[in-house]
């Protein structure tokens, strides 16, 4: 407990503070928890993605996952809905193997996907732009 409703936690070495909304008790010091659950979705699909893109030799010059889930408004406000948009830039983007890589992740590899998944709905896109 760091003061407050801030909590700071070690993991593997790094420092991660958590903290509430203001409007809660909170001074801002850092995302609130179920923020972080969303964070760890796009982190672990995109890990995933980068090294599956990799193996399948597709060249890409930027991908970016963006993740936005909808809560319910009574107690406790789980997710009731979760959308991950895969946005990808390059010149010469196979579309074919892109699906291929994030479904991989999606329906093999990403434990948090695969946590996730058993209690909320998650949809996904993908948004090709050449450089």
């Amino acid at each position: 407990w760091s003061g407050y409703m801030s909590f700071a936690a070690e993991l593997h070495g790094h420092r991660l503070t958590v903290d509430a909304d203001p409007r809660f008790g909170g001074r801002d010091r850092g995302p609130r928890p179920k923020t972080l659950v969303l964070t760890a979705l796009g982190g672990c699909t995109g890990m995933d993605v980068v090294s599956l893109l990799k193996k399948m030799q597709v060249p890409y010059d930027a991908l970016s996952v963006e993740v936005e889930g909808e809560s319910r408004e009574e107690h406790p406000q789980v997710y009731t809905r979760i959308h991950i948009r895969y946005i990808l830039k390059g010149s010469q983007l196979d579309r074919d193997k892109i699906d291929k890589a994030i479904g991989l992740s999606l329906d093999k590899y990403c434990a948090v996907h695969a946590m996730l998944s058993k209690t909320v709905p998650i949809s996904h896109e993908v948004v090709l732009n050449p450089s």
